[in-house]
């Protein structure tokens, strides 16, 4: 928020022309308020404004600066500004079409914001005021202003001082009148009020100015209690909305949404606040003391107890998470964090105490009286750590926390994670524990579905358009749909609990096998764009459809949980040409051979889709020869061989006009230039990737040790040479 905070005192000085130029009735300047700090956190330089592939990413912006907008105005106590900011977050549903033009109106205020503050003098407004430094270091030199904008916090601050300063006032006024009322009683004693003596006159006088200026003082002094009350209620309504923001980026972390999980902004605010409070508090008994108890002094004590206790519930969050899948009898641990520290209450040992709770009882929001689970050490005391200034209670098994599946086997974590990311990536934030929708717009799942496999790869490349049209056909069961699949809603029961027809696995049994293929062994083929990922085999003719004998593709099977195939142009027994499938690798086989090596010894492949030639592209994926063994054995290597004669699963090149994978002909969306090889739904330095699954079937024979094999051939002198050594050792053994 420290843009906004030197934008700030400017605004009063800029024409109202710029003012509505720069804030126009699509963004309001009310937003720009009360979401400063939100909006400045956001990294909206980082998009591409014409990459619809971002859409997810801006939508998601979207949804969330309407839900911190519509909390904001439940929390706003002025009844004007909270119906106002409700009609502002209304009208935001303006870009819910196009969420790319959000990004770049708010790209844009920002650029011009910056743009001003560095121009330094406009025609129209006085130069910028600087902001205050922080104060002096030992060494003298300045420290920098508070980062994160706590300008509110600050001006609370300025608040309280205020109001000491206008009771110091009170007080010397107060022995003023003191003064005079004695010096008045003094002169009286001597002589009667004589209308004629100026000195009694002047000191009359002098002591009905002071009582006035005692009464306007005194009720300033309530004014501006009044006034810091709510705005303390204000800036810990922007808290508590930071820290709820915090828990629901930690909670969609698990699908791999951006998590900065720094605590120590927020402690700072936190322990702020609980000053402003406490002196507040303080003042406001010395109202009692010095009017006695006032029309405003109940109501402004209840609001200041009650925001205090607000504070209290909302400042201890959960650190560390456990895991979300525990199996029974495992040890884990999670830590507990006191944003408020030592502040609350110094030196004194609190207990915590930690207990498993069921779905039904986290609604009821009370602490259960029956047993659902055993924890051993359950309970952990809060520690202060004066170097790190953080207060803590580490458990060993748990605290409040995100909701975990508990388990009894390691063969139940793959569904257990399902029900984990539905959670995560469809709960609405304060929702009544732990209610998830049953369904889901398919754009919503695609969104948590490119979240999880980049987090789980750790790659910054996202699954594009293509693969997700795919995925949606396969969990749809719909291959022959070309339609938008975007709204369609997609169930619980489609992504984890049917069984994929004519398979014997669920839709995210077989995506989960995916990512943990890539993740494992082909995370650098997966980011530099050489796997083609989500592909049907009954598509792969519009890819191949033009391209030479020997031209390949690597691709995501459907077959299989966690293999990968490639799929290449080979020539057909009546001179043509056909698209052949190898059976899919899977971990175990790329453990015994990487997948470059298979590829270099495939000799029917020959150029990587389009044109490239392999050896070139996956060369720093061969592996180097091992030179000979010291002992004396010779080396041996595992060599991948196809039989290319064998014809399943293979599919002729049909004659027909090439049609895309949404069906629609090639020439009307690529244009003619298609039927000459040139297909590029990405950037060229990115080999384009559709997304279709590949039951491939070809045969694959392999084997650690020579074996007489229809599709491979014995390397005679080689047998021979091993025959050889192993005959000259047992000799010398035997000797």
């Amino acid at each position: 928020m420290a843009l906004w905070a030197q934008m700030t005192p400017q605004l009063q000085f800029l024409p109202t022309q710029i003012l509505n130029e720069l804030y126009p009735d699509t963004f309001p300047l009310d937003v720009r308020h009360y979401l400063a700090s939100w909006i400045e956190e956001q990294r909206w330089e980082n998009f591409d404004v014409d990459n619809m592939e971002q859409e997810p990413q801006a939508r998601r912006l979207l949804d969330q600066m309407v839900r911190l907008l519509q909390e904001v105005a439940q929390h706003n106590p002025n009844v004007v500004e909270r119906v106002k900011l409700q009609h502002i977050s209304r009208n935001l549903s303006v870009f819910q079409q196009q969420p790319m033009q959000l990004v770049r109106t708010v790209r844009d205020i920002l650029r011009k914001e910056r743009h001003l503050l560095t121009q330094g003098m406009h025609s129209n407004f006085p130069p910028f005021q600087q902001i205050p430094q922080g104060p002096p270091a030992t060494n003298g030199t300045p420290q920098p202003a508070r980062e994160d904008g706590k300008t509110d916090v600050d001006n609370l601050v300025l608040k309280v001082l205020e109001i000491q300063n206008c009771r110091q006032t009170l007080h010397q006024l107060q022995e003023d009148l003191n003064w005079e009322k004695q010096e008045m009683e003094s002169i009286q004693g001597q002589n009667e009020l004589d209308p004629q003596n100026s000195d009694q006159v002047t000191r009359q006088n002098r002591i009905q100015q002071l009582e006035y200026n005692y009464s306007v003082c005194a009720k300033k002094r309530m004014q501006l209690l009044q006034e810091a009350v709510c705005a303390l209620e204000l800036c810990q309504a922007s808290l508590i909305l930071r820290i709820k923001s915090w828990r629901w980026e930690q909670h969609r972390a698990t699908i791999g949404v951006q998590f900065d999980d720094n605590l120590g902004p927020l402690q700072t605010w936190c322990e702020q606040l609980l000053g402003v409070n406490s002196n507040l508090r303080q003042e406001l008994m010395l109202v009692k003391r010095d009017h006695g108890v006032v029309e405003q002094f109940h109501t402004l004590q209840e609001s200041l107890a009650h925001v205090l206790q607000t504070l209290i519930k909302n400042s201890l969050v959960v650190d560390k998470q456990p895991p979300q899948v525990i199996k029974t009898q495992s040890k884990f641990s999670t830590t507990v964090r006191y944003l408020l520290g030592e502040k609350m209450a110094p030196g004194k040992p609190v207990l915590l105490k930690a207990q498993i709770i069921t779905e039904a009882q986290a609604r009821q929001g009370v602490v259960p009286n029956e047993n659902v689970g055993e924890l051993i050490n359950s309970t952990a005391i809060l520690e202060h750590n004066t170097a790190s200034k953080n207060t803590c209670a580490t458990f060993r098994n748990m605290a409040i926390s995100l909701p975990v599946v508990v388990i009894v086997h390691g063969s139940q974590e793959i569904n257990a994670m399902a029900t984990i990311i539905w959670d995560c990536a469809f709960s609405e934030p304060d929702r009544v524990p732990f209610i998830v929708p049953e369904r889901v717009p398919w754009k919503q799942m695609c969104e948590a579905l490119s979240s999880k496999f980049m987090s789980e790869v750790q790659t910054q490349r996202c699954l594009d358009r293509y693969n997700f049209h795919f995925l949606a056909q396969k969990i749809f069961d719909q291959p022959d749909i070309t339609e938008d699949f975007s709204n369609m809603p997609v169930s619980w029961a489609q992504f984890n609990k049917e069984v994929l027809p004519g398979r014997t696995f669920t839709f995210w049994q077989w995506f989960e096998g995916v990512m943990d293929l890539t993740k494992k062994c082909l995370r650098d083929y997966w980011s530099e764009g050489l796997i083609f990922g989500f592909i049907g085999k009954q598509h792969l003719h519009v890819i191949l459809q033009n391209k030479p004998n020997g031209t390949f593709l690597l691709r995501f099977s459907d077959s299989e949980i966690g293999g990968i195939t490639i799929a290449y142009v080979g020539p057909s027994d009546n001179g043509g040409r056909k698209i052949q499938n190898i059976q899919p690798f899977t971990k175990k086989d790329l453990d015994s051979a990487g997948l470059g090596d298979r590829i270099r010894d495939i000799n029917c492949i020959t150029h990587v889709y389009p044109d490239l030639p392999k050896n070139e592209v996956f060369k720093k994926f061969f592996t180097v020869p091992s030179p000979p063994n010291p002992d004396g054995y010779l080396p041996f290597k595992l060599t991948t061989v196809v039989n290319p004669g064998d014809q399943r699963s293979t599919a002729s090149i049909p004659p027909d006009t090439p049609m895309d994978i949404f069906g629609q002909p090639m020439s009307n969306v690529y244009g003619q230039n298609m039927n000459q090889g040139i297909f590029s739904p990405l950037p060229q330095s990115t080999p384009p990737y559709m997304p279709e699954q590949i039951p491939g079937q070809g045969p694959l024979y392999q084997s650690p040790m020579p074996q007489a094999s229809s599709s491979e051939e014995i390397d005679m002198e080689a047998l021979e040479g091993i025959l050889s050594s192993i005959c000259q050792n047992t000799n010398k053994d035997l000797n």
